[in-house]
């Protein structure tokens, strides 16, 4: 486990040495979102952003006024993180998986620096672990040995029950990081309801067999979460189609709900350097004037 808190905190040095020498900005802007809580309405003045008038007093017909926010000085981040079977998917240290828990450890050390409180739900099908929001490095020394020493109990995936766990469990407006696979269907609405109420954050991983399975003539495969064996043909073309369009498919749906419902999005291979995106992904939050 030290070599693990160690990697973790070589990458944290790693990302925050990044934003503050390339963006010039404040580290905890990353996290913002929940960070801020309305205070009152003002004149609007030239310059100002006019996603920030606030419509229903200056429908009022007295002038044009712009919402006034403060920074709360403590803010929550919470990471919720499937930990359904077929997260396991990859090979050593490339499961998606492992990944996961890597991003998630990562920004917990980020945000616990920067003075936030951060909380986690795991999920399958069902809770896993719950872990209510803390604050200091005690508290995030063990979240993440909690998190690595998990062993789930179901296999299986409910987007679904997680999110409405989530909505009834964490009240006040966070920066939610929801890390997944995303493999499951008709779970859009409770995810609107989700990006509604807290700063919504989607980080998306991914195996390359997901995009393009190895081409092995005819072979069995078994689903992870079921446990149920297929014999398929891998070198058919309507098979690496299906492949191709089931990820594409729920690539395009995630980038399209982040740009419709003001969240943001990042897709990870979990055979690439995640860093960097993580940063990019940094640098995009900073760059948002939106207030959310």
């Amino acid at each position: 486990m030290n070599d693990i808190l160690k990697k973790l905190r070589k990458y944290e040095v790693h990302i925050r040495k990044a934003v503050n020498t390339r963006m010039h900005g404040d580290f905890h802007s990353i996290f913002k979102g929940s960070g801020l809580e309305f205070a009152d309405v003002r004149d609007y003045q030239y310059g100002d952003d006019v996603r920030t008038i606030d419509w229903n007093v200056s429908a009022k017909g007295h002038g044009t006024f712009v919402k006034n926010f403060r920074e709360e000085k403590e803010q929550i981040i919470f990471f919720l993180l499937d930990v359904s079977a077929s997260q396991y998917l990859g090979d050593g240290n490339k499961k998606k998986i492992t990944i996961a828990n890597e991003i998630c450890g990562v920004l917990t050390l980020s945000a616990i620096k920067e003075s936030g409180h951060v909380g986690l739900i795991c999920f399958s099908d069902q809770k896993e672990l719950y872990i209510k929001p803390g604050k200091g490095l005690k508290h995030a020394y063990q979240l993440i040995l909690k998190l690595f020493d998990l062993q789930p109990q179901s296999k299986k995936t409910d987007l679904n029950k997680a999110i409405l766990y989530t909505l009834s469990v964490l009240k006040r407006k966070s920066v939610l990081i929801f890390i997944s696979d995303f493999i499951d269907e008709s779970y859009e609405k409770n995810l609107i309801a989700l990006s509604k109420k807290h700063d919504l954050v989607l980080i998306h991983i991914s195996d390359n067999r997901e995009r393009e399975f190895p081409r092995l003539g005819i072979i069995p495969i078994i689903d992870k979460e079921t446990g149920k064996k297929i014999w398929i043909n891998s070198f058919s073309k309507n098979f690496q189609k299906k492949i191709k369009d089931s990820f594409s498919e729920n690539k395009s749906f995630l980038e399209n709900f982040s740009n419709k419902h003001n969240a943001d999005y990042l897709w990870i291979n979990s055979e690439e350097e995640y860093v960097s995106k993580l940063i990019k992904l940094f640098r995009v939050r900073n760059k948002s004037h939106i207030v959310r």
